[in-house]
C-alpha cells in the first residue's frame, strides 16, 4: 500500500548542498515513496558537487537572492515538467559568520537582512513564482527550528530569522487560501548533525547536550525529520496547514531531567 500517495507526483526540493543536507534526506524519502523529485541547488558549483549524489534526478540552479534567477527557474521548471507541481521543499538558510561571531546586540545590519532575504523571504518569492504551476491542492514545507523562544547564544540572529520564517508560514498559508487549497507548513527540527550546523560556533557542545536531554538519550536523526516533511507534503496531512510541526524527539519536555539537574547542581568534585 502506498500510504503517502506520492507516486508520480512532482516535488521540487530546494537546498541540497551535500550528503548531510536535510534536503537530501527529504529527497530520498520522497523518491522511495515514488515521487518525481526535481532538485534545485544554489549554483553550478553545488550542482557539480552533488551530481553523483543525486544520480539521474534533474538538478536545476537558482540563486534566490536574484529575482531574475527565480523567474528563470520557473521557466526552466515549466519546460522540464509541464505538468503540475505537487509540492515544494524549502530547505534554504544562510548566516554570514565570515568575520567572526559576536554578541547578538552587535549583529551587523547587512548580515541580518541578507539572512532574512535568503532564509525567509525566499520562501515567499519562490512560492509566488511557482504558484501558477502548482496543483490546487499542493503542499509547501519549509525547514525551521524546534523553538524560536530560546536565546541560544551560538545561534545568534538566526533565531529571530527563523521566527520570521514561522510567521511567514502562517501568512503564506492564509494568503494562498484565497484561491487555492495549497497548504504551507514548517518542520521545527531539533539539533541535527548537518553540514550547515557545523558552521555554528560551539554547535557540537549544544548537540551533545541535546543528546542527553532527549528522553531516549539518542540524538534526533535527519531521517526522522525527513519522514515528517514527506508526510506534510502528502495527501495524508491535508488537515495540517499553517503550522510548525516540532520534531525534536521529546527534547523540549525534558530540560529538567533529574540526572542532568543533579550533574549541574552537584558536580563531581574530582
Amino acid at each position: 500500500m502506498n500510504f503517502l500517495e506520492l507516486t508520480d507526483k512532482t516535488i521540487v526540493v530546494f537546498g541540497v548542498a551535500n550528503r548531510r543536507s536535510v534536503a537530501h534526506a527529504i529527497g530520498r524519502v520522497l523518491a522511495r515513496a515514488g515521487a518525481d523529485v526535481v532538485y534545485v541547488v544554489r549554483d553550478e558549483t553545488v550542482r557539480a558537487g552533488t551530481a553523483r549524489l543525486l544520480g539521474d534526478a534533474p538538478v536545476l540552479t537558482c540563486d534566490v537572492e536574484q529575482g531574475r534567477g527565480i523567474a528563470r527557474l520557473a521557466a526552466e521548471l515549466e519546460a522540464l515538467r509541464p505538468g503540475p507541481i505537487h509540492g515544494i521543499v524549502h530547505s534554504i538558510a544562510f548566516a554570514n559568520y565570515s568575520h567572526g561571531f559576536g554578541p547578538f546586540i552587535e549583529t551587523d545590519r547587512a548580515d541580518f537582512l541578507q539572512a532574512v532575504d535568503i532564509s525567509c523571504y525566499s520562501l515567499i518569492a519562490l512560492v509566488r513564482a511557482l504558484k501558477p504551476r502548482m496543483a490546487s491542492d499542493g503542499a509547501v514545507v519549509t525547514m525551521s527550528i524546534s523553538t524560536t523562544r530560546m536565546a541560544a547564544e551560538n545561534y545568534g540572529y538566526m533565531g529571530p530569522v527563523k521566527a520570521a520564517l514561522d510567521s511567514t508560514v502562517v501568512f503564506l498559508a492564509k494568503s494562498l487560501s484565497v484561491d487555492t487549497r495549497i497548504r504551507v507548513n514548517a518542520v521545527g527540527a531539533g539539533l541535527l548533525k548537518t553540514s550547515a550546523s557545523a558552521g555554528i560556533p560551539g554547535y557540537i557542545d549544544s548537540y551533545l547536550f541535546a543528546e542527553q536531554v532527549v528522553p531516549r538519550k539518542e540524538a534526533l536523526r535527519t531521517e526522522e525529520v525527513a519522514d515528517v516533511a514527506a508526510f506534510l507534503l502528502s495527501p495524508r496531512s491535508t488537515g495540517i496547514n499553517g503550522q510548525t510541526v516540532v520534531v525534536d524527539a521529546g527534547m523540549s519536555i525534558n530540560y529538567f531531567d533529574r540526572d542532568i539537574v543533579r550533574r549541574a547542581t552537584r558536580p563531581d568534585p574530582r
